[in-house]
């Protein structure tokens, strides 16, 4: 087969490149979250549960719509990929693509996690991140991405020809089989890409290619949500720890990430209910 020939640039190409960016989806006719509320409902509610997810294995926990849920770096810097489920419907979970498109790449307070189709409504408003100082750094690097995936067996393997088990695409399907008792086939199945929780992470300005940093996250440093609607959890402490250098690997140090529960107090959010879902008829034009 011959090669094809270099294609020369138009007389035109800096024109070209000139063009205006449009954002795709504008977001000013969405209601913004009420942070005022969700501050004063915060003040003073009382921890209801805690859930520890031990270094490159993952966890399983729920959170009632109406509370808020804090992931924190109990010891040490440490990146966590985070899966959410609505807890009585399995099949609406975290879209991590519409929520990118929405809210851009990095998410920080007062941004929402979406699900999927066909419901599109938020599931979670971050209302609390210890990170938000960090920015853009001289890399283009930001933290709590949605644009990775998760670390997975197959494409490890596909890259080392090695199987390693406790990537977080994995760690995720063990905790979703033990909190479900789904079988580890269809379990698989509903993993999905996630939240990089701590993760700096962004792209290359040569070659535009997906690329991670050591977090700037340190022991004590937390990002928190307030559940708008009822929650399934599933939280991988990633294999790479801070991702510094991998993040599939035995060898990387590791730390757990703690996950509390937090119920405000009954009355707190009177004026609050949980979004209900997308309001599209479904016709398709059918």
């Amino acid at each position: 087969m011959t090669a094809a020939p270099p294609v020369s640039a138009p007389d035109d190409a800096e024109a070209r490149r000139a063009v205006a960016p449009v954002i795709c989806y504008p977001v000013e006719s969405l209601s913004p979250p009420d942070l005022a509320l969700y501050a004063a409902a915060r003040n003073g509610a009382a921890k209801v549960a805690e859930t520890t997810v031990p270094p490159r294995h993952a966890r399983a926990f729920r959170v009632p719509a109406g509370q808020f849920f804090r992931i924190t770096c109990a010891q040490g810097p440490q990146v966590g990929d985070l899966n959410l489920f609505h807890a009585p419907h399995l099949s609406e979970r975290f879209y991590s693509g519409k929520t990118r498109a929405l809210h851009g790449t990095h998410l920080s307070t007062g941004d929402r996690l979406w699900s999927g189709f066909p419901n599109l409504r938020p599931m979670a408003t971050i209302v609390a991140d210890t990170l938000d100082w960090y920015g853009c750094d001289a890399f283009g690097g930001r933290v709590h991405d949605v644009i990775g995936t998760r670390c997975d067996p197959y494409t490890h393997h596909l890259l080392s020809g090695q199987d390693y088990h406790h990537c977080c695409h994995s760690n995720l399907t063990r905790a979703l089989v033990r909190e479900t008792g789904l079988p580890a086939p269809e379990a698989e199945t509903m993993v999905h890409d996630v939240l990089n929780v701590f993760m700096c992470t962004g792209f290359t300005a040569d070659t535009g290619q997906y690329f991670m940093k050591a977090t700037p996250a340190r022991a004590g440093d937390y990002l928190e949500f307030f559940a708008e609607i009822d929650l399934l959890g599933v939280l991988s402490a990633c294999p790479g720890g801070d991702c510094g250098s991998e993040h599939s690997s035995d060898t990387a140090i590791c730390h757990p990430l703690l996950v509390e529960v937090f119920a405000p107090a009954t009355d707190a959010l009177t004026s609050w209910s949980p979004p209900t879902p997308n309001g599209y008829d479904r016709s398709h034009g059918l």
